[in-house]
């Protein structure tokens, strides 16, 4: 009876590892799809997303590995494991290498040669993998679970693995020193923890501990649980880490957009496999193989968990992202959802034409308002608006006579024309006139006392809404204004968030685009001419670095291209070959003087082609200027 209970708890435990086996998978991937979404120009987001991409294959290989029974396929998962295994250290290494030069500390070639070097250093452990020479037989007896024997280059590959995963931990260390902010330094202590999951966690123990983990299963699988439980943790810690480099948004706009990301994909799948696979085991205890219940309990935990994010999200935005700021958000917010559009103004104005057409027994109406001093229809009711629109001129004249019939309402041709004003709280200044109100005249020429009280309220209304309008657009034109100065400034912020010195001295440089014009402006007037003389290119730190070594700011910029036009240039004597046709382009064109069709000629290409290869040769060299650039600080 003892015995059959702790079997039946250590199975417990094995199925519970299994489902959280799965949800680090289904976290890591869409973690892998976040930083994919968002911040993929960050060199930090990329080398990111390639963990998190091992880290997808590992544990989805894992997961359908336990799962299976055949011998063959446990064998092709477990294999399929290593792959992501294999390339950890190497992806480690790049990742440490994006974190020093966002903290300031730029390789000078050294860390870069290193990284690719141990790249090709996976491809060679792959190649190992794929011959069977990196890893033995698969082992599926006697043991907790199923596992590749190790070999002679199984023991260099864990040497490797430790080595480089150090390496990388003292990058790690680097960063957190040159990060000074108590912000940027909470978040790199978050990114060097979370870090540890995967390096961790990854790795096969069982090819050096299989005998004891054979003699205590409880204490293998409740470590293996352990072990699940921190990693899935622990990858998000890291993936909120990283979320911050790359991007200009607020604090509190990545916050609420990760949490909301998670919740919706890896927490709602990760409980929706859960329970379908308790569900599942639950039938075939009871000897039903299969049943209706799991598809219908998935589909019940997703609509769940999707209503609950949407009833819960504002409530946790609100008191857990906003901070202090939460009187201010809330009321930004209210705003956002309550804003007068186009749209929303010309149905309220409708909805008023409609009434005041039924109170008057009117045929048509229409509402007109003033735009940059000048007046135009807004919305018309029953009639041709162009035929009015034309018109409207007249109708104010009318209203300018000051001839009024009754009240404040004026008779222009068929229409009862009704002012609307701007109320000032001001008893010395004049109510502006923001627009009118026409409707077309029935068989009685004069309205009548008992109709003047509601109408007085439709035009009421009708002039609030304009005024609202009105008011929202000067506060959109404010905002428009203000749009280049927030943007510089949240990208300011941005780059201070981990002590960037650099990054917060930079120029701030163009889109690469016009960048590249301005290098090919420079290029065509490299001898001399204003598109040299009066470059922007000018004022790049860079060179202004550079005026020791020349005589006046134009020498020192074309210092700077043709040194950018150096380091494209192929090693060796001078060939016209494919290797040297961007080089040779631009020292024909540019430096030489030649004209297209004698280039063409000698390059043997046509024309067309040659201005497809010119636009390369100008990017790489505008490239290789904003790296100078970027290094100069």
């Amino acid at each position: 009876m003892d015995s059959s209970w702790l079997n039946d708890l250590l199975v417990g435990i094995i199925t519970i590892n299994q489902i959280l086996t799965a949800g680090i998978a289904i976290t890591a991937f869409s973690l892998f799809f976040y930083s994919l979404s968002f911040n993929l120009r960050n060199r930090v987001a990329r080398s990111f997303a390639f963990i998190l991409l091992c880290v997808v294959i590992v544990f989805t290989s894992e997961a359908l590995e336990s799962s299976s029974n055949t011998p063959d396929i446990i064998t092709v998962f477990l294999k399929l494991e290593w792959v992501g295994i294999i390339f950890l250290p190497a992806a480690y290494l790049h990742f440490s290498d994006a974190i020093l030069v966002t903290t300031g500390r730029p390789s000078r070639g050294r860390r870069r040669i290193a990284v690719r070097f141990l790249y090709l250093i996976s491809f060679i452990f792959l190649i190992l993998l794929a011959s069977g020479n990196l890893l033995g037989s698969v082992i599926l007896d006697n043991n907790p679970a199923p596992h590749l024997e190790r070999t002679l280059f199984a023991e260099f590959f864990t040497l490797y693995y430790v080595g480089v995963m150090v390496w990388a931990w003292i990058n790690f260390a680097r960063a957190f020193r040159h990060t000074l902010t108590r912000s940027g330094r909470r978040r790199m202590i978050y990114l060097i923890g979370g870090a540890s999951a995967p390096a961790i966690g990854s790795f096969p123990f069982l090819l050096y501990g299989s005998t004891i983990a054979q003699n205590h299963a409880f204490l293998f699988w409740g470590i293996a649980l352990l072990n699940s439980i921190v990693v899935g943790g622990l990858i998000i810690v890291m993936a909120y880490a990283v979320a911050f480099f790359g991007v200009s948004w607020p604090d509190r706009v990545i916050k609420s957009r990760l949490f909301k990301w998670i919740m919706r994909g890896p927490v709602t799948a990760s409980i929706t496999l859960g329970v379908m696979t308790i569900v599942r085991r639950v039938g075939e205890f009871f000897g039903i193989p299969y049943s209706s219940a799991v598809p219908t309990s998935m589909v019940i935990v997703v609509l769940l968990m999707e209503h609950t994010i949407t009833l819960i999200a504002p409530l946790w935005e609100r008191w857990i992202f906003f901070g202090n700021d939460r009187t201010d958000l809330i009321l930004l917010q209210k705003l956002g959802d309550r804003l007068i559009t186009k749209g929303d103004l010309k149905q309220f104005l409708e909805a008023i034409l409609a009434a005041i057409r039924d109170h008057l027994q009117s045929g048509s109406a229409f509402v007109a308002a003033f735009n940059q001093g000048k007046i135009s229809m807004l919305i018309s009711n029953g009639l041709s608006q162009m035929i009015i629109e034309d018109r409207l001129d007249e109708a104010l004249e009318v209203i300018n006579s000051e001839n009024r019939i009754k009240g404040d309402y004026y008779l222009w041709n068929d229409f009862w024309i009704f002012p609307l004003y701007q109320e000032i709280d001001n008893e010395e200044i004049e109510d502006t006139m923001i627009g009118l109100v026409g409707a077309s005249i029935t068989s009685e020429p004069s309205i009548q006392p008992e109709q003047r009280q509601s109408l007085d309220l439709l035009l009421q209304r009708a002039s609030q809404a304009l005024q609202d309008n009105v008011l929202q657009e000067n506060i959109f034109n404010t905002l428009q204004d203000l749009q280049p100065q927030i943007d510089q400034f949240q990208k300011w912020r941005a780059v201070g968030r981990f002590d960037s010195k650099s990054s917060l001295l930079m120029n701030e440089l163009p889109p690469e685009p016009d960048f590249a014009n301005w290098v090919k402006d420079a290029l065509s007037h490299y001898w001399g001419g204003p598109k040299l003389s009066q470059s922007p290119l000018l004022q790049l730190q860079v060179v202004k670095n550079a005026l020791g070594e020349n005589e006046n700011p134009v020498n020192a910029l074309r210092s700077i291209i043709k040194q950018a036009m150096v380091s494209i240039k192929p090693e060796g004597e001078r060939r016209f070959t494919a290797e040297w046709i961007l080089y040779n382009i631009l020292e024909l064109k540019f430096m030489e003087g030649w004209k297209v069709r004698d280039i063409a000629t000698r390059l043997a290409m046509s024309e067309a082609d040659f201005y497809r290869k010119q636009r390369v040769a100008i990017e790489e060299v505008a490239r290789v200027i904003r790296e100078m650039e970027n290094h100069s600080i």
